[in-house]
């Protein structure tokens, strides 16, 4: 899957500008995401729901980081993945524009609180989210090749789905009162968004990515698909524990059932990187051992949250172990791959020489970025623990560093990309003068 990737990659990359300008704006949200957190330090530790600063520290992650680099990656990634058309080029700045100032309005008006200003930014944000799932369904609808990364998208799009439809309810419920039962609602988001939309790309990604970036042979399909079923099956049975089926019983078993299916995933990408053939790869993939663990974290939460156990903390906990700790991590590290692997292919366009992609790495941003956000995790599971706002801020500021640093090697990363170009540039008109 990895070779039919680059060779794919290398003749049918979109303009620049279509998954840098998600990445970039993700890179921004991740620093909105800290100062966020800063601000609602004094509440954040037994965060229990509603507007403020918090809840919009966990929408700058949710829809500023995770869904933009989805976004981003998915128009570039997946139609080479199941070797379908490209998007063109209109309709990805058309989601871009469209989803950039609503996921802003939405961060602002949780943090304020605006419920107008939510409203507003709720009705773009579902606009873009919904031309994206377009999209994604029409390419994955007659993939060719890929069926495992094809089927976690499918997945992934019929959450999402769901996931738009039960925040719009919330968000009516806020501007206008409509009579919702709020905490079904935000149970069903949670388990849609967090594991149905971006973990089930989370996963089916992986069984391109990791082999691409380890130069190793793809997992075993066969245990793949079994991780994908009761993935799936986990899934729908948390789906049905939202809306009140049963919940003490179906959301044990949805825990339960997680569990097998994220160790069965973890063992395959670890077996994966050991097979492979490049051994170092970097601060990234510190930070995708560091999410798998926290993924299986959140999964252990879960199943507290099921049984009901009696602590203020839980769900707190919850939200960061499966948020920040997993999927942040995941697609941060993820990302700072990502970035210089199709910063230089774009950059080798029509030079003739192109660089390399470890020639495009700022390391030192990225070695700072990753001590700072392990640092910042920590800080706050230990701010979660105690209930200690005093510690959430010093998460926040931490994670602000880190945020910092990172798009410090985003803005390196694009600033190198652009000079052999303008290198090749120069000589020609040199040439030509």
């Amino acid at each position: 899957m990895a070779a039919i990737y680059l060779a794919g990659a290398r003749t049918r990359l979109l303009p620049a500008s279509i998954p840098f300008r998600f990445f970039g704006a993700a890179a921004v949200f991740h620093v909105v995401a800290w100062a966020a957190a800063i601000a609602g330090a004094d509440v954040l530790p037994r965060y229990a729901g509603g507007l403020g600063w918090p809840l919009a520290a966990l929408h700058a992650i949710t829809l500023g980081v995770l869904a933009m680099t989805a976004i981003g990656a998915s128009l570039q990634l997946l139609p080479v993945a199941t070797r379908q058309p490209m998007v063109h080029a209109g309709t990805g700045a058309a989601i871009f524009w469209c989803y950039v100032p609503g996921v802003a309005a939405v961060v602002a008006g949780m943090g304020w609180p605006s419920p107008p200003l939510l409203a507003t930014g709720a009705a773009a944000v579902a606009v873009a989210l919904a031309g994206f799932v377009f999209v994604l369904a029409r390419n994955l609808a007659a993939a060719r090749g890929m069926a495992l990364v094809a089927a976690h998208g499918a997945v992934a799009a019929f959450a999402l789905v769901l996931a738009l439809a039960s925040a719009l309810a919330v968000v009516g419920l806020w501007a206008w009162g409509l009579p919702v039962d709020r905490k079904a609602l935000v149970a069903l988001h949670v388990a849609t968004a967090g594991y149905g939309f971006m973990g089930m790309l989370a996963l089916g990604l992986s069984y391109v990515l990791v082999p691409m970036f380890a130069l190793a042979e793809a997992p075993a399909a066969y245990r793949g698909w079994a991780s994908f079923t009761l993935a799936t099956i986990a899934l729908a049975l948390a789906v049905a524990a939202a809306v009140g089926v049963v919940p003490a019983v179906l959301g044990t078993a949805a825990a339960g059932t997680g569990a097998l299916a994220a160790i069965l995933h973890v063992q395959l990408m670890r077996e994966t990187l050991a097979a492979g053939l490049r051994r170092e790869l970097g601060t990234g993939f510190r930070l995708v051992r560091l999410a798998w663990a926290a993924l299986l974290a959140s999964l252990a939460l879960a199943l507290g949250l099921a049984l009901e156990v009696p602590w203020d903390g839980l769900a707190t906990m919850f939200g960061a172990a499966l948020f920040a700790g997993w999927l942040l991590s995941f697609v941060l590290g993820i990302l700072q791959r990502i970035v210089p692997f199709l910063a230089a292919m774009h950059a080798g366009r029509g030079t003739g020489r192109p660089p390399t992609p470890s020639a495009l790495t700022a390391a030192a941003p990225l070695l700072a970025h990753f001590r700072c956000h392990a640092a910042a995790l920590a800080l706050l599971a230990g701010a979660i623990v105690v209930d200690s706002a005093a510690m959430a801020a010093a998460a926040g500021a931490v994670g602000l560093v880190g945020a910092v640093a990172f798009a410090t090697f985003f803005a390196i990363a694009m600033r190198r990309m652009a000079a052999p170009r303008l290198d090749a540039r120069a000589a020609d008109d040199k040439m030509v003068s």
